[in-house]
């Protein structure tokens, strides 16, 4: 049997590590979590701590002898194949360079695989979720920050640096003069992301509210919440459909944090994206993610598995 996500006897690992909490689980052939534990991300006080965090969380896994592997999704730039951060922000300082895959699987003497975070939300998607059946398909995560992930053929498509999908640091005109997390200006986060909408709020009068907050607002009909949750969906749907009206996937499906706002989010963002989309892939919509906070650690899982998308990572363990 090859090693992956066969049976209910010997599930996977996946791990998600974000820049406030690790989660960790096994997750069994069909895509299931079996047993999951989440920590604390230590990141102030570097890579070392953050690793020991993410061991710590494994080790709390009944049976995580057994695991054939363990995935790992992050946040940054990940070279896929050498299991390296290239590049990352300052929610994890310190996290760019950070060899994931050796470290890890110098812990605990079996294969590792490592992606980005949002590639391994999309791989569960399309393995378990809204993207079942299609073979090309966008997907996008919408919370602290904007990404992405793209599954071409059947198969997710990394690209020679790594960053295919990034759509976050697409350049938009309503995010002109606005800073992205990244520290540049005009980018599509910095007018879309849940803070970003929060911020917004702010800038216009409102309270200094968070996400959820400003969504209560809007449910009880307050006119500016409704106008920033407005203007970030019309945003991140105008950038969508020109990313369709590009590459032509038959679907594309919305994740993360901020799509859960409901239909003050969802019908603006639909809406744009109809208004700006080609005659010919006319009839796609946007569609929500189907896993909810579940599809990181499963996609993480699903990265070591030689049957799902991308094709076997199973080259260069050794």
């Amino acid at each position: 049997m090859t090693a992956g996500l066969e049976t209910m006897d010997d599930p996977m690992i996946g791990v998600d590590i974000g820049g406030t909490k690790i989660a960790a689980a096994t997750v069994d052939g069909r895509g299931g979590i079996v047993q999951a534990v989440v920590r604390p991300t230590p990141s102030a006080d570097g890579p070392d701590a953050v690793l020991a965090a993410v061991a710590d969380a494994i080790r709390t896994l009944t049976g995580h002898e057994r695991a054939p592997g363990i995935g790992v999704g992050t946040g940054g730039v990940i070279d896929h194949d050498r299991g390296i951060v290239v590049a990352a922000n300052d929610l994890l300082p310190g996290w760019a360079g950070t060899d994931v895959r050796r470290q890890l699987a110098e812990r605990f003497g079996k294969p590792v695989a490592v992606d980005n975070d949002v590639n391994a939300f999309g791989l569960a998607e399309q393995r378990f979720g809204a993207g079942v059946g299609h073979r090309d398909v966008l997907y996008v995560s919408v919370g602290t920050g904007v990404g992405g992930a793209l599954v071409l053929g059947g198969e997710l498509h990394r690209g020679v640096h790594h960053t295919a999908g990034e759509l976050g640091h697409l350049a938009v005109p309503e995010a002109v003069g606005r800073l992205c997390n990244c520290g540049r200006p005009d980018h599509l986060e910095a007018v879309a992301s849940g803070p970003a909408i929060s911020r917004r709020y702010t800038e216009l009068g409102g309270e200094r509210l968070d996400l959820r907050a400003v969504a209560d607002r809007a449910q009880t009909g307050e006119p500016l919440a409704i106008a920033v949750i407005t203007d970030g969906a019309r945003a991140l749907g105008r950038a969508l459909a020109g990313l369709v009206n590009t590459i032509d996937v038959s679907r594309v499906v919305v994740g993360g944090g901020v799509a859960d706002m409901g239909q003050r989010y969802w019908r603006p963002l639909t809406e744009a994206f109809a208004d700006e989309l080609q005659p010919g892939p006319g009839a796609i919509r946007p569609v929500p993610a189907a896993l909810g906070s579940r599809s990181a650690v499963i996609g993480a899982a699903s990265l070591l598995n030689t049957h799902a998308p991308p094709s076997s990572v199973d080259e260069g363990y050794s």
